[in-house]
């Protein structure tokens, strides 16, 4: 059968990305955790309900694909009386950090008693001593209300620090708890210090929340933060609908997150199915010729539409660009360049050496998106997954990541979610979803759809 090129690296490199979490050593302390079912060691939760896709992976890989289910043990490895905990956020800010922040502080504070708790500001940078950044001192007081605004009280930053100083400062401050609450590159900072915590023989357990607005982890479920970004893109959809509707021709131009997975951009569209071209990193499209983009733009105003509204990735369309060099972030993220500012210069200057009028108004709110407070289901998420990352740590786990499998919170290692981006799949049931709702491919290939009972554009 055929697999992700994921899971086909996975088994041939089956020695470098086990399925398993590290430990620092046996449980034999009870724990305080009082009035809970607690989860034994040994309970797995298979990564895929697909029946067939587990039969092939047992026989390539010896035994079930499983992950360690999350929650608290009976016996746990670090002593609540002596445990110092550090937490971090890091990377871009996304809706929910407050809320994993409150969650940690809170499950620490009520369910092991731990009374230091230290807040590392601006990221990994807070562990370095030559910024001057003093951490703050948290408890449930001091998180009680944060999670109704956005942002992370903590502050943050992007970019690796060096990690014998970051273990070192751990070292000084006695941390033996840390949390990271960051995307790809952060968690990858992570591993880095949990390896070398390991490599020194220090009893440090470093844990990450996985923080990634694009939803573009392996293994971890959806992310937090993902389906309220969702909910605020589809809100701006809706605006630029009202405005494109509002003028002859008028074309309303969204721009939204997403470097190199599509995947806020493809769920906000299906979300709020007023869009009619949903453009994403994964797949590559042309602007110039009878395939592309103006081309089906006229196709669509031949058709007698009198508005249009575009919704693209800031990853997509990158080779269409030219004359414009790519840089790298703190964190070593190439930056994209702007697409919107593309597409919406070509749309006007094509229409215009045509004679024709189009009034463009074009839409930028990532930043408006990612600064929101988590809502709903979403904060709940925020939450649990506060709750799985305390108890693993507690537990002695390391170098791992808290995520979801189905309706089970799991424990993945770090190396296996950042292993690389999880991406749209161009032939999966979300891609065919956003086909339907938006139509684009009888403007894009009107030809293809001759025959098939569509006689009346989309």
């Amino acid at each position: 059968m055929k697999v992700s090129e994921t899971l086909e690296k996975i088994i041939e490199h089956q020695d470098e990305y086990p399925l398993d979490v590290e430990t620092l050593g046996a449980c034999k302390i009870d724990s305080p955790v009082r009035h809970h079912e607690f989860v034994r060691d040994d309970e797995r939760i298979l990564f895929t309900e697909n029946r067939t896709l587990l039969k092939y992976l047992k026989e390539k890989l010896g035994r079930e694909p499983s992950f360690e289910r999350a929650g608290p043990r009976e016996k746990i490895y670090h002593d609540p009386t002596w445990t110092r905990v550090g937490i971090l956020t890091a990377g871009g800010l996304c809706p929910g950090l407050n809320n994993v922040i409150k969650g940690l502080v809170e499950i620490l504070s009520f369910d092991y008693g731990i009374k230091t708790i230290f807040g590392i500001r601006f990221g990994y940078a807070g562990l370095i001593p030559k910024f001057g950044y003093q951490p703050i001192l948290l408890d449930p007081d001091a998180v009680d209300t944060i999670h109704e605004i956005g942002g992370t009280i903590l502050g943050s930053s992007r970019g690796q620090q060096p990690t014998d100083e970051l273990v070192d400062t751990l070292v000084r401050m006695n941390i033996n708890v840390l949390f990271v609450i960051g995307g790809d590159g952060s968690l990858r900072g992570a591993r880095d210090v949990a390896e070398e915590c390991l490599r020194r023989g220090l009893k440090i357990s470093v844990v990450g929340v996985p923080k990634t607005i694009d939803n573009d982890l392996q293994f971890v479920g959806r992310s937090f933060g993902f389906e309220t970004a969702v909910a605020a893109a589809a809100d701006v959809i809706r605006n630029a609908h009202v405005e494109a509707k509002g003028a002859a021709n008028g074309i309303g131009l969204v721009k939204l997150m997403g470097r190199d997975s599509g995947f806020i951009t493809a769920y906000a569209t299906v979300a709020n199915p007023v869009v009619n071209f949903c453009l994403i990193p994964e797949l590559d499209f042309e602007v110039e010729g009878k395939d592309g983009l103006l081309a089906a733009l006229e196709k669509r105003i031949a058709s007698g539409k009198t508005h249009t509204v575009i919704v693209v990735a800031e990853g997509a369309g990158q080779k269409l660009i030219e004359g414009e060099e790519s840089g790298t972030d703190a964190s070593g993220n190439v930056l994209k360049k702007d697409i919107g500012e593309f597409l919406k210069r070509h749309i006007v200057n094509h229409f215009k050496a045509k004679g024709e009028s189009a009034s463009v108004k074009y839409f930028d709110p990532s930043y408006m998106i990612r600064s929101v407070p988590a809502r709903g289901t979403d904060a709940i998420r925020c939450y649990m997954l506060a709750r799985s990352a305390v108890h693993a740590a507690m537990a002695g786990r390391t170098n791992c990541v808290v995520g979801f499998t189905g309706e089970w919170n799991t424990l993945v290692p770090i190396k296996l979610a950042t292993i690389e981006r999880q991406r749209v799949n161009p032939r999966g049931d979300l891609w065919r979803s956003v086909m339907d709702a938006t139509g684009q491919e009888y403007y894009f290939h009107p030809q293809a759809h001759r025959g098939n009972g569509l006689d009346v554009a989309p």
